[in-house]
């Protein structure tokens, strides 16, 4: 069993984009990431505190506009506005869950796919479906990055992505198809996952449960991808795969944490970077 260490591979990244990054920098262009919150989630704190980290690594600006719980729609959508009008901004990532009375929706669709480094607006959205996209979504690309550091081909292997999340399961399906994998979702009225998971050479389990995926629904020399993170019974951060048990079985597995999750604010900073680039070519 090889362990896909997420902290190496993201670190990797992360030097590679702030060796860009001064590149940039040197021929006197800069690059800027503007991060809104609205109200005091505590996981979402921690993400915000773990992307400011992460651009202060590779030389990226931050902005980072907190904003108080009660904010109405016509406020954040007038932020949004002012950063995508904002020549300074390159890449604009709104932190979700949104307080309820806040449109989700209404908010990807205000941002400019330019600076959409997230990847959740329609048009790049669309882009991902036929393959011809700028950005991809940073937790299924950071998945790709990850198998592409142990020269994994997944070309004619069967994969299951268990989870049809736009954020993760419907994108991961997609960029696993692109390159030539054959491709089962499964999700929450797929009957008998057990035997569909049996069959797979890999799956990316992103069902947000805790040990879902145990030993018994897994092939022996399957590659495990555990996009998860959930809390255990003790408090303990652990993801949707039974990973002790499951890794005696898998001929690769990433851990929760360190896996995947430090591979989605790596490609973040590979987004927000590129979002600059194409910026310097277009009129905003």
């Amino acid at each position: 069993m090889i362990l896909l260490d997420g902290k190496k591979v993201s670190a990797n990244v992360k030097a590679e984009v702030a060796k860009e990054v001064k590149e940039l920098n040197e021929k006197g262009a800069s690059v800027c990431l503007a991060v809104v919150i609205v109200g005091e989630d505590p996981a979402s704190k921690i993400y915000v505190r773990n992307k400011k980290r992460a651009c202060e690594e590779c030389g990226i600006k931050s902005l980072e506009y907190a904003l108080p719980e009660n904010t109405s729609q016509e406020e954040l959508l007038s932020l949004i506005n002012k950063l995508n009008s904002d020549k300074e901004v390159n890449g604009i990532l709104v932190q979700m869950p949104l307080p309820k009375h806040l449109s989700e929706k209404a908010v990807i669709d205000a941002i400019s796919p330019l600076k959409d480094v997230d990847a959740f607006t329609d048009a790049n959205v669309g882009k991902i479906m036929i393959g011809s996209y700028n950005f991809l979504p940073c937790t299924p690309a950071g998945v790709m990055e990850l198998l592409k550091s142990e020269n994994i081909d997944i070309e004619g292997k069967n994969c299951v992505v268990i989870g049809r999340s736009n954020i993760v399961g419907k994108p991961m399906s997609m960029l696993l198809l692109h390159k030539n994998a054959t491709v089962t979702i499964c999700h929450s009225r797929t009957r008998d996952i057990a035997s569909i998971c049996r069959n797979a050479d890999l799956i990316v389990a992103a069902v947000g449960r805790k040990h879902f995926l145990t030993a018994d629904m897994v092939k022996e020399g399957a590659i495990i991808i555990d996009v998860g993170i959930n809390r255990d019974e003790n408090g303990k951060v652990c993801g949707d795969v039974d990973f002790e048990n499951v890794k005696e079985k898998a001929s690769y597995i990433t851990p929760v944490p360190g896996g995947v999750g430090p591979m989605t604010i790596s490609v973040l900073m590979k987004n927000t970077l590129k979002a600059a680039a194409l910026q310097r070519d277009t009129e905003i």
